[in-house]
């Protein structure tokens, strides 16, 4: 009981207060991180291995013990409900997504481009208004499982080690599970580790997409047939289902030619609708946000039957 309240408690909190604006615990891991980085890296898979496995297991380790201390009852709800807010970045994703429907629909593209870097890799500099919203679409949908289904999924499965454990791997990945020179060798156990834990979230997410496409004006079935159909093009197992099953949920098309800062990428077509429009990504937030309730009331349930 006292999980799936402090989980309750804490998706709650970051509904009403988002990421903690200093000292955040995610980006003192990220310190954390980059300085041991400094100190091990070689080239090889090898030392990406125990930089994986030291860094994820010290954190899945301090998420146990301060379960433990937590014991029971109230203490177990608060330490829970901490661990929660701690990795949920949900609140902070549907506020960017939101602010940068906001600048677009009133014709200040400049603005949204300072925004972009917020959510996502690409090079702002080359996009236009329907450019920038289909890069934020994208991220929102990738980030609706990977900021806040994946923890609660996770949350639901082993508690505050989960919750811990699964953002120190999401975090990792997003610092050197790279493909580039430095990192293919050494972030490759990095980006497994992350492919793995997002295997159920990513397709629980890709669920609750399609069932709750209604409310944004889509169908249910459209979203699966996405999913079905375009979601093993992508290069990312997990990111392919949530774009694919977004793509088809607000009856529009993903993917095509994606220019970053390194370079640009064709990626594969995700739906067969019209390239998505400013009016669409006000959509997918709408949807990202019923989507991070329903993640939550299913993982408070999940609880409640361990």
């Amino acid at each position: 009981m006292g999980t799936a309240v402090g989980v309750a408690v804490g998706f709650g909190v970051d509904r009403v207060v988002g990421d903690p604006r200093r000292w955040h615990p995610v980006a003192g891991f990220g310190r954390v991180a980059g300085g041991l980085e400094s100190v091990v890296y070689r080239e090889g898979r090898g030392a990406g291995v125990g930089y994986e496995v030291l860094l994820v297991g010290g954190v899945v380790g301090v998420g146990g013990v301060a379960q433990w201390l937590g014991g029971t009852g109230f203490r177990r709800v608060v330490v829970t409900a901490l661990a929660t807010w701690t990795v949920l970045g949900g609140r902070s994703l549907v506020r960017v997504g939101g602010e940068m429907a906001d600048r677009l629909e009133a014709g200040d593209v400049e603005g949204a481009r300072l925004l972009l870097p917020s959510l996502c890799g690409r090079d702002p500099a080359a996009l236009d208004a329907d450019g920038l919203a289909r890069a934020a679409l994208e991220s929102i949908a990738e980030n609706t499982s990977d900021a806040a289904v994946a923890p609660l999924v996770w949350g639901a499965i082993a508690g505050v080690p989960g919750l811990l454990g699964y953002r120190a791997i999401n975090t990792l990945d997003a610092m050197v599970g790279y493909r580039n020179d430095r990192y293919r060798e050494f972030g490759w156990a990095a980006a497994r580790t992350d492919d793995v834990a997002n295997l159920i979230p990513a397709r629980v997410s890709g669920i609750l997409t399609a069932l709750l496409a209604p409310i944004v004006g889509g169908r249910p079935r459209a979203a699966l047939a996405a999913w079905r159909r375009d979601a093993a093009a992508h290069p990312s197992p997990n990111a392919g289902v949530a774009e694919a099953a977004m793509a088809g949920a607000l009856g529009i098309r993903l993917g095509g030619l994606t220019q970053y800062r390194h370079g640009t990428e064709r990626r594969p077509t995700l739906g067969t609708g019209p390239a998505p429009r400013v009016p669409d990504l006000r959509r997918a937030v709408r949807l990202s946000e019923a989507v991070q309730y329903a993640a939550a009331a299913v993982a408070v349930v999940a609880c409640l039957r361990r």
